[in-house]
């Protein structure tokens, strides 16, 4: 980062066999696996194995590590979210990571593993906030008045659909939503009883929010849960991406 220089094209192969080797997720447990998870970022970014787009790359790396350790409930929060909330420190730490070796005591590689260490505890502090982030966006009924706000806009076509329709909504899709969202899932014969409109009704609606994947299924016929298309993220979950990062 910065000053960095990226080791000769020659190296690369080496250095990446090393690295997969030591950070194979199998050989930690517990915490360890997420301090691991925090280094390999760094020194996958270190090794900048890539002509370009190295930066994507990486945090894409650890998108994957912190799923394949199984860190519950990742994917409800991203550590990349926080990073590109954080650039400026994120940078930083990272550069901080990058400094060679101050002594004797500063670990045993060509790297400052002080400057790792410190990278580390920001990563690991970037996870926690994401974590309390999405458990107060998350909150239920903040949600569920979200969902119907949203349903509300729909309805007077003041926003267009997940597909830039200007379709609206009728208010009984807000509770198909609501119920989506607190159950994890519903069959698709409760719409009728869960927004109390006749069977017909319930289907259209029902109809209408498949196809706009708003609500998504494995089967055409099975039961269905919330699905949470790009253009509706911001007023589910404002604030969900930083203003100068691009949804898509």
């Amino acid at each position: 980062m910065g000053r960095h220089l990226a080791p000769k094209y020659q190296a690369i192969r080496r250095f990446l066999q090393c690295f997969s080797q030591f950070y194979d997720p199998g050989r930690f447990h517990g915490d360890s696996q997420l301090i691991a998870a925090a280094a390999a970022h760094h020194r996958l970014a270190w090794i900048h194995p890539f002509l370009d787009g190295n930066g994507r790359a990486t945090r894409l790396f650890t998108d994957a590590y912190l799923t394949r350790i199984g860190v519950i409930g990742y994917g409800l929060w991203n550590v990349s979210r926080g990073f590109a909330r954080s650039k400026n420190e994120y940078m930083k730490f990272l550069a901080l990571a990058d400094s060679h070796r101050k002594g004797d005591l500063d670990g045993r590689g060509n790297l400052s593993n002080e400057g790792l260490t410190v990278f580390c505890h920001y990563f690991l502090a970037t996870c926690v906030d994401q974590i309390a982030f999405m458990q107060e966006l998350l909150r239920l009924d903040d949600m569920r008045e979200r969902l119907k706000g949203y349903v509300a806009l729909r309805n007077a076509k003041v926003i267009p659909g997940p597909f830039s329709e200007n379709k609206a909504l009728s208010k009984e899709a807000s509770y198909l939503l609501q119920e989506a969202f607190t159950r994890g899932e519903f069959a698709r014969g409760e719409a009728k009883r869960i927004s109390g409109l006749s069977e017909r009704s319930a289907r259209t609606i029902l109809k209408q929010l498949t196809d706009e994947d708003l609500l998504v299924s494995d089967t055409p016929k099975g039961a269905v849960r919330l699905g949470i298309p790009v253009a509706v993220a911001s007023y589910w979950f404002p604030m969900l991406y930083p203003e100068h990062v691009n949804a898509r």
